[in-house]
């Protein structure tokens, strides 16, 4: 099973480059983890916010593929501990899904037509994070997740 996080923009801080850059190189051992990154809309301030979620959207939808189980990173999502974010990823290769697709949307989230599209969604939490900070503490939990499944000392109950 391949896993994509398809996010919208570069990373832009280092410290936070070098941290999810430890996690995915952590995450080789385990299978294929990549990030997929959709580069930014230009001149935003002249755009409403939903024009800049459809534009976002279009930009989203045409990276996926019909094979795609597709999981938004979401506020509006299920909130899952470390080990039953474990067992749902366990369940999701169990079940021959080929390629996950966790997006992070832009800072307005996500068009309808991206929640028609999704299978799932996901809250990291109750907080709300920067879309920066999403993908180091996603790529952090995915790592914790595959120690939980394979039985590695990294996380602690």
């Amino acid at each position: 099973m391949k896993i994509t996080l398809l996010i919208i923009g570069k990373t832009e801080e280092n410290w936070l480059k070098e941290g999810i850059d430890k996690y995915l190189k952590r995450l080789k051992f385990y299978g294929k983890v990549e990030i997929a990154e959709i580069p930014e809309l230009k001149n935003t301030k002249a755009l409403t916010p939903d024009q800049q979620k459809t534009k976002e959207a279009e930009l989203i939808l045409k990276r996926l593929l019909p094979t795609d189980h597709i999981i938004l990173l979401d506020e509006k999502g299920v909130q899952l501990t470390s080990r039953q974010f474990a067992e749902y990823l366990d369940k999701k290769a169990v079940s021959s899904l080929s390629n996950l697709v966790f997006i992070v949307g832009g800072p307005y989230g996500f068009h309808e037509s991206v929640y028609q599209k999704a299978n799932d969604k996901l809250s990291l939490s109750k907080m709300t994070f920067s879309h920066q900070m999403v993908r180091l503490f996603f790529t952090e939990q995915l790592y914790r997740a595959f120690t939980i499944l394979k039985g590695e000392p990294y996380h602690h109950d």
